[in-house]
């Protein structure tokens, strides 16, 4: 875990991984609303190579209701961004960013409560992935 990640390599392949991710968050109750293949865009663009690399969108509704609710601009945040990607060792990456950190320029009580709750499920969430 870096300084503004929840992350976990994984022994698997990128594929794998991103169906892994998408089964863990649909588990617990985030709804994957897009996503983005940052590979296929870097190489559509500028016609440069980059490991295989996917993010995909996920909202967990009841979460987010609340961070609204308290705190307008949170949308701003909004939707969680879950990274899969290849990585150095031969296998795949899970990471999130850690919302305690992300929002921790926001000075509002109830906001950090939020926060520090939806860490605990991403942590989960990602310490889940197998």
């Amino acid at each position: 875990m870096s300084k503004y990640s929840i992350s976990k390599k994984l022994d698997a392949p990128f594929e794998a991984a991103v169906g892994k991710a998408k089964e863990a968050l649909e588990a617990a109750d985030f709804g994957i609303l897009g996503e983005l293949d940052i590979s296929a865009i870097l190489k559509k663009r500028l016609d440069k190579d980059f490991r295989k690399y996917r993010v995909l969108f996920a909202c967990q509704p009841e979460m987010a209701h609340k961070a609204l609710t308290i705190e307008t601009e949170i949308g701003l945040f909004l939707p969680c961004h879950i990274a899969v990607y290849e990585n150095d060792e031969g296998g795949s990456t899970v990471a999130a960013i850690d919302p305690v950190v992300a929002t921790s320029m926001i000075e509002n009580p109830a906001l950090a409560i939020i926060a520090r709750e939806m860490r605990e499920k991403l942590e989960r969430l990602i310490d889940g992935i197998s």
